[in-house]
């Protein structure tokens, strides 16, 4: 598994490299935000480790212009005096944040989790269709009425585990795990951001929504017709 670490404090970078090469990664390491871009595209990381505070192009950019042709994992680490949201971060493409310092143990636990969630959806079947939604699980697409979407890695992961259970309420709890692959608090709201982002992407905006409905104190739904 190659991880594209964009960071521009070489120490940060050495150290975060030196213990991902010992976990079994193969890294690059990336410390001008300027040459983000063209890494990621022509690398195809299975995973962008990606620093907000960067040179040339700061990390906000990145994720906001990766977005438009990097369907792989993006987790973010932010200074805790970043003045950004985790639903800034969820909006902008970001599967995942961490503050710095971040813990190695936790970081490691969250890049797993990511990569065994991208890698257990492209062992999936090759499609997947529900309502007038079709998911190509080879080229990790989505059709909306023929017409090609463009979505997050966490949007497109959320999306396959409601058609997998197509007509069935499925609840924030499991969302949460299927997602982040770890217990978190149930309160988190960027389960419901990503319903949202979702909802928006598929033209399912204005109530009654008509194809993920939202069941009260149970969880999300997503229609099958």
């Amino acid at each position: 598994m190659h991880i594209l670490i964009i960071e521009d404090d070489d120490e940060i970078a050495r150290l975060t490299e030196m213990y991902l090469q010992s976990e079994g990664y193969q890294t690059t390491v990336i410390n001008d935000g300027s040459e983000a871009i063209s890494a990621i595209e022509s690398l195809s990381p299975d995973l962008v480790l990606l620093d907000l505070m960067l040179p040339g192009v700061d990390g906000i950019e990145i994720c906001k212009r990766a977005r438009t042709f990097y369907f792989g994992p993006i987790l973010v680490l932010t200074a805790r005096e970043d003045d950004i949201s985790e639903v800034s971060l969820l909006k902008l493409g970001a599967d995942d944040y961490l503050r710095k310092p971040a813990k190695p143990h936790v970081m490691s636990a969250r890049i797993e989790a990511l990569l065994r969630r991208t890698i257990s959806l492209t062992e999936k079947k090759v499609e997947t269709s529900a309502n007038t939604i079709v998911i190509n699980h080879e080229t990790l697409s989505v059709e909306v009425n023929s017409q090609l979407i463009n979505l997050t890695t966490s949007e497109y992961d959320l999306l396959v585990l409601l058609a997998d259970r197509k007509g069935e309420i499925v609840s924030r709890e499991e969302c949460i795990q299927a997602l982040r692959g770890i217990d978190y608090d149930v309160t988190d709201r960027s389960i419901d951001m990503r319903i949202s982002g979702l909802r928006r992407k598929l033209n399912d905006e204005k109530q009654p929504y008509r194809v993920i409905k939202t069941v009260r104190s149970k969880g999300y739904l997503l229609v099958n017709e």
